[in-house]
């Protein structure tokens, strides 16, 4: 099973003891040294900037350099804006959510990973959209 990421778990997962981090951290705990989902290139700034603009080498920091090289990252080309303008429209998504969820449908990936249940409910057809507390 193929999971797409959204930024929030991602922060959740490098919180130590976040109740619903654990769940989203055991994803990548797997023994195998693959990746443990896809992504878009833009959760790299998403979920970085903050934690390396206060510690650089802090646990958080580290924690989501080491999540983050275990997701495939795909670079925002022509056909994920196409779907991404698309389903924008069609769920009212901001710009960043739309491009990691049009990310995750090109790609294949049969969940996107998400806490954001304002923006992303569970009628959204093209990916089947997957909380934290349902792994």
């Amino acid at each position: 099973m193929t999971t797409a990421f959204d930024a929030d778990v991602l922060i959740y997962a490098a919180a130590q003891g976040h109740p619903l981090g654990s769940r989203v951290a055991r994803l990548f705990d797997r023994g195998d040294s693959g990746y443990a989902g896809v992504g878009s290139v833009l959760l790299m700034p998403e979920v970085l900037i903050k934690p390396m603009r206060l510690d650089p080498q802090s646990l958080e920091t580290l924690r989501l350099r080491r999540f983050l090289s275990r997701i495939d990252l795909h670079p925002v080309d022509q056909n994920i804006i196409t779907l991404a303008l698309v389903l924008g429209m069609k769920y009212g998504l901001k710009t960043v959510d739309a491009i990691h969820l049009s990310t995750g449908a090109l790609l294949g990936a049969d969940r996107f990973l998400t806490n954001n249940r304002r923006d992303f409910h569970k009628e959204i057809e093209e990916i089947d959209i997957v909380y934290p507390e349902e792994l």
